[in-house]
């Protein structure tokens, strides 16, 4: 079966302002972001995509935007499956203010029960990301082959989420795995088991310096903005 490199977009707009975006319209890559979407096709560039699948997110499509111009003969699916979680009356908050609601600790703890106000709940995200990546395996493979590649450009919260179910590893548990902006996961399906073979890569370890603030303990929902 195919191989997935799942690139989360680049840094947002809403990433630099602390807001929760969902599927908030207008949300596009800020300049930093611009550059790492940028520097894409050159970190790609000894892989041979076969297909190309993106949420159909501005910030997702502005991510890989650079890459399709660069390889003229790809062009870009879009699967509503690989959108980010749908956040409900979260969406647009800032997620400072998110931090003292009740259903945070939920979020982080045990995310399987946690479902957003006027939105879906952590599970049924993961099911139908899932769900699109499986579907997506069988195409590819039919179209392209057993040794295929293929790219998915997604969101924080959505990768997490198919991490965690490559490894087998409960949804209670996918908030200790990080991918920053703009980072590259990878993951090799096979008839039985799939194989995690990069973890959010961006190629840069200056997030992991110390920092004068210590990181918080909670994972940041939808992801982060990445080293500073």
């Amino acid at each position: 079966m195919p191989t997935l490199i799942l690139v989360r977009h680049g840094r947002s707009t809403a990433n630099t302002e602390g807001l929760l975006a969902g599927w908030t319209p207008g949300v596009a890559l800020d300049e930093r972001g611009a550059a790492q979407a940028a520097a894409l096709p050159g970190r790609l560039a000894e892989l041979p995509i076969s297909e190309v699948v993106t949420s159909p997110l501005q910030r997702c499509e502005e991510t890989i935007r650079p890459l399709l111009d660069a390889r003229p003969g790809l062009h870009a699916h879009t699967d509503e499956r690989i959108g980010e979680c749908h956040y409900g009356d979260w969406s647009g908050r800032k997620l400072a203010e998110l931090k003292d609601e009740p259903l945070m600790e939920v979020v982080q703890a045990h995310p399987s029960a946690a479902a957003f106000p006027g939105g879906e709940s952590m599970r049924a995200m993961q099911t139908r990301a899932a769900e699109a990546v499986r579907e997506w395996n069988a195409r590819v493979e039919r179209d392209h082959g057993a040794d295929a590649v293929y790219l998915m450009c997604s969101h924080g919260d959505i990768i997490k989420s198919l991490v965690a179910d490559a490894l087998g590893l409960h949804l209670d548990l996918f908030q200790r795995i990080a991918v920053e902006p703009c980072s590259i996961t990878a993951i090799r399906y096979t008839r039985l088991r799939p194989f995690l073979l990069r973890l959010g890569d961006t190629g840069d370890f200056a997030s992991l310096a110390p920092r004068e603030e210590p990181p918080a303990g909670d994972a940041p929902v939808g992801g982060g903005a990445g080293a500073p």
